[in-house]
C-alpha cells in the first residue's frame, strides 16, 4: 500500500478544484486501489468527510509535516497553481511543499497542473529552480509545457485536464435539483442554455453584452436560461448582476452543490455558454457543446484542445457573434462532432496521469 500527499488549492468551496480532487483519487485508485491518500486542505474536516480519504491544514505545520515524511510521493496539483497572475504567495506555498518533500527525500510529481501565466521575474527564477528537483511533470496543456520550455524545463509530458478522467454522473440528480427550481420538464422540449460566469479584476464590460444575447436567446429562441454557479458564494452574486441587466427573469441557481451534483447539472443543458473552465470541462464530459468566454490562457487552451475558439473574451464580447453561434448549436451539433470525438481522446489521455504517478512509486 502506497502512502500519497496530494497539494492543491482544495477545500476552498470551488466546485472545479473539488472535481480535480475527486478524479485524481479516483484515478489512483483505479491504478492502485489500496492506496492512502492524503490531501492538504482548506477544510481538513469536509475534504476527509466528502472523499473519503485524510486530511490535514493548509498551514497545519507539523499535519503537513509528518504527512511528508510518511508518504512514498507527494503530488502537487492539479489545476493552475504555479501563476501570479492572482496570488504570489499561493505560488510560493505550494513551491515549498514541493521543497519540503525534496528535503525529506521524496519523490515529487506535479499532477495534470496548468502553468502561468508567470508575470515577475522572482517568480519565474523561484519555480524553475524548484522544478529542476521535482521527478516528474505532465501539464494539461501545451501552453503550460511551453511556459515551462521558456524557463529551461524540458522534461515534461502533455496530457490533458486530470478532472476528464470522472466517471459521467447521473443525469437524473442534476434533474431533480433544476425541477426544484421550477426548471422547463425535460418532456416540454423546451431548449436549455447553461451559464457560468464569475468575476474577474476590473472587467465588467461583458455583463450587458452576454444579458442581451441571454435575453434574446429567451426570447427570440424560447431557450431556458439557467445560471449555475462553480464557486459559492461569489458566482451567483456575479449571475445575479447579469440576471438584473435582462429583459427576462432567467433562473439563478444557489449552491453550494457536490461535485456529483454539479457534473450532473452541467449535463444537463443543451448548450453551456462558460466563463470558469471546469463549467466548459465538466460539459464536455457530460457530452454537451460548449462556448467559452476567455479571461485566462487556460480558458483558451482547453478550447484548443478540443478544437474550438473563444467566443470573445471578458472586454471584448460581441453579442451577435455569441447569439448566432449559440443559436447554430442549439439547432444542430453536427458542426460540434470534432469536438465531441476530440473530448473522448482526452479522457482517455487524462488517465495517463495517474499511471505515471504510479510509475513514480514504482521507481523509488
Amino acid at each position: 500500500m502506497s502512502n500519497i500527499v496530494i497539494s492543491g488549492y482544495y477545500g476552498f468551496g470551488n466546485a472545479g478544484d473539488e472535481a480535480m480532487l475527486c478524479a485524481i483519487i479516483d484515478a489512483i485508485r483505479d491504478v492502485e486501489d489500496d492506496a492512502h491518500i492524503t490531501v492538504i486542505s482548506g477544510n481538513p474536516q469536509e475534504t476527509s468527510r466528502k472523499h473519503n480519504i485524510k486530511a490535514v491544514g493548509t498551514f497545519a505545520a507539523f499535519g503537513i509535516l509528518n504527512a511528508i515524511r510518511n508518504a512514498d510521493l507527494v503530488i502537487s496539483g492539479g489545476g493552475s497553481l504555479l501563476q501570479d497572475a492572482t496570488s504570489i504567495r499561493n505560488t510560493y506555498y505550494y513551491l515549498s511543499i514541493m521543497g519540503l518533500a525534496k528535503l525529506l527525500g521524496k519523490p515529487v510529481m506535479l499532477y495534470s497542473q496548468g502553468i502561468g501565466p508567470l508575470y515577475r521575474k522572482s517568480t519565474k527564477r523561484a519555480v524553475k529552480f524548484m522544478l529542476k528537483y521535482v521527478d516528474g511533470i505532465t501539464v494539461r496543456d501545451s501552453i503550460s509545457k511551453d511556459e515551462l520550455n521558456a524557463l529551461g524545463i524540458y522534461d515534461v509530458e502533455v496530457t490533458a485536464d486530470a478532472v476528464l478522467a470522472m466517471h459521467k454522473a447521473n443525469p437524473s440528480i442534476g434533474a431533480n435539483i433544476l425541477t426544484k427550481y421550477n426548471c422547463a420538464p425535460i418532456e416540454s422540449g423546451r431548449k436549455r442554455i447553461g451559464i457560468a460566469v464569475r468575476s474577474w479584476k476590473d472587467d465588467t464590460a461583458y455583463r450587458q453584452s452576454l444579458a442581451d444575447v441571454l435575453s434574446r436567446l429567451s426570447l427570440e429562441q424560447d431557450a431556458e436560461i439557467v445560471f449555475i454557479p462553480m464557486s459559492h458564494p461569489d458566482d451567483t452574486k456575479e449571475a445575479k448582476i447579469i440576471a438584473s441587466l435582462m429583459k427576462i427573469k432567467p433562473i439563478v441557481l444557489e449552491g453550494p452543490f457536490t461535485t456529483e451534483e454539479q457534473l450532473s447539472l452541467s449535463g444537463n443543458v443543451d448548450l453551456m455558454i462558460g466563463i470558469r473552465l471546469h463549467a466548459l470541462v465538466f460539459s464536455s464530459l457530460m457530452g454537451k457543446p460548449v462556448i467559452g468566454i476567455s479571461y485566462d490562457p487556460k480558458i483558451t487552451s482547453f478550447l484548443h484542445m478540443i478544437e474550438q475558439e473563444p467566443i470573445g473574451t471578458m472586454t471584448e464580447l460581441d453579442s451577435n457573434v455569441l447569439y448566432d453561434r449559440c443559436v447554430e448549436l442549439l439547432q444542430s451539433t453536427e458542426s460540434y462532432q470534432h469536438s465531441f470525438n476530440r473530448i473522448q481522446t482526452l479522457r482517455k489521455v487524462s488517465k495517463r496521469n495517474a499511471e505515471f504517478a504510479i510509475s513514480l512509486l514504482e521507481e523509488y
